[in-house]
């Protein structure tokens, strides 16, 4: 069974800077695209970012010039370095991968749990 697994967010003041990680985990044959979105109370969940297999990133205008998608192909790995953290930052963020299980022959969205990052003084 194919999962996404989140670090766990935290509580930082505005201005700083929090690293979020998702390990994708179970039995798969390729990852396509890997990213977070994130949904705010009240809110509908929005994209925060994504990085294709070979490296190419896109981001919402909202995190542009603050935050960072990285990934490790060979570990499964994305994650999401934000800094200067603002107030509408706060929201549950959630992992994404594209991915094709070894039993399908087509690839699925999956997504994780998603993890709590708020922004306060």
């Amino acid at each position: 069974q194919v999962q996404l697994v989140e670090s766990e967010g935290g509580l930082v003041q505005p201005g700083g800077s929090l690293r979020l990680s998702c390990a994708a985990s179970g039995s798969f044959f390729n990852i396509k695209d890997m990213g977070w979105y994130r949904q705010a109370p009240g809110k509908q969940r929005e994209l925060v970012g994504t990085i294709s297999s070979t490296g190419i990133t896109n981001y919402a205008d909202s995190v542009k010039g603050r935050f960072t998608i990285a990934r490790d192909s060979a570990a499964n790995t994305v994650d999401l370095q934000m800094n200067s953290l603002k107030f509408e930052d706060t929201a549950v963020y959630y992992c994404y991968a594209e991915i094709r299980p070894r039993d399908s022959g087509v690839y699925g969205n999956y997504w994780g749990r998603g993890t709590q990052v708020t922004v306060s003084s």
